[in-house]
């Protein structure tokens, strides 16, 4: 008699073989280091948004080799526009590890992967299942929702997260393991939707404890975004602009911004411009909305100004070489 685990891995990999979303370019020529740097890539953004990052990510670098050499200012400008730019921060800091502690070769098993920066349980799961094959638990956003419907599990029971690890291994079969890891984690993105999950298509249904029920969606108390207000500064002169690298450790760490004027120093620092404006818009990130505006100062030819700031005027064919917020970004391209 087909137990319980057996029949739920089964139906996800008869499913995945039938309908499952083979044509994602993560799942073609699979590689540890492609599989990695989709699974970072698609952490906390959908699938949709990550395709063309992803598609231009590989041309620049399609390998472990051709990134060993890449500087975090590379990475950094592939990156813009993406987001959550702590990801690609973490990235050049694996790539630096896999050089140097194990000579570009990406490692296989869990212990190691774990202790890689931006790689937790659940990423080093997917790495050794797709790429290696080898049988290891997931449970991203997608697979803890089939888990926790499929076994009626409240997830705002405290002991609920370790319970659905324990679920999750359990579930996951010595065998096949390419195909399950993948299929579940596409019926949780296209039949186990949040809000209106299509059980009638969900090859899990005949198991599943809360099927066709009425779904319990607890509407979190959202926190209240944080406002900021941003006041910049932008000196552009013959197509070059001066930038500033941003070294605090928060939103936009290490990425090119205009003079950030919070002290009101910026007519101590920036000469008397031939002709400026200003522009104002509003930015959301995921935990704050930003007030930005940013005065455009237009000069004959670019000068040198006295700061500590890591500063440099970058020429505006060059910009695509930098990371830059995509606010600031937009800003530049749009400036004839």
């Amino acid at each position: 008699m087909e137990t319980r685990a057996r029949k739920f891995s089964s139906s996800i990999h008869k499913w995945y073989l039938q309908n499952g979303r083979k044509n994602l370019p993560w799942r073609k020529n699979i590689t540890p280091y492609r599989v990695w740097i989709s699974e970072i890539m698609l952490q906390q953004t959908q699938v949709k948004t990550v395709i063309p990052f992803y598609k231009k990510f590989m041309l620049r670098f399609p390998n472990l080799k051709a990134i060993s050499e890449a500087t975090e200012e590379e990475i950094l400008a592939l990156w813009t526009g993406l987001g959550f730019y702590r990801r690609a921060k973490n990235i050049y800091a694996t790539k630096e590890i896999i050089k140097n502690k194990y000579k570009n070769k990406f490692p296989s098993n869990f212990d190691d992967l774990i202790k890689l920066p931006g790689i937790g349980k659940s990423t080093a799961g997917a790495i050794l299942s797709i790429a290696y094959k080898k049988p290891a638990p997931i449970l991203d956003a997608n697979v803890k929702r089939v888990i926790s419907r499929h076994d009626d599990i409240d997830l705002q029971d405290k002991k609920s997260l370790a319970n659905l690890w324990h679920i999750s291994e359990t579930y996951t079969p010595s065998k096949k393991i390419f195909e399950y890891t993948q299929g579940i984690m596409d019926v949780g993105a296209i039949i186990c939707s949040i809000k209106n999950p299509m059980c009638s298509d969900c090859p899990l249904t005949s198991s599943c404890k809360t099927a066709f029920k009425e779904l319990k969606i607890v509407n979190k108390s959202k926190r209240q975004k944080r406002k900021e207000k941003l006041f910049f500064t932008l000196a552009h002169s013959k197509s070059e602009f001066l930038l500033f690298r941003k070294n605090a450790k928060t939103y936009w760490e290490s990425l090119w911004i205009p003079y950030e004027d919070k002290d009101g120093l910026s007519n101590t620092i920036f000469k008397e411009p031939t002709h400026s404006n200003t522009k104002k818009f509003k930015h959301a990130l995921s935990h704050l909305d930003l007030e930005i505006t940013i005065n455009i100062f237009d000069y004959k030819v670019p000068f040198a100004i006295e700061t500590n700031l890591e500063h440099q005027w970058i020429k505006k064919s060059d910009i695509h070489k930098y990371g830059l917020p995509k606010p600031i970004k937009n800003i530049i391209d749009s400036h004839v």
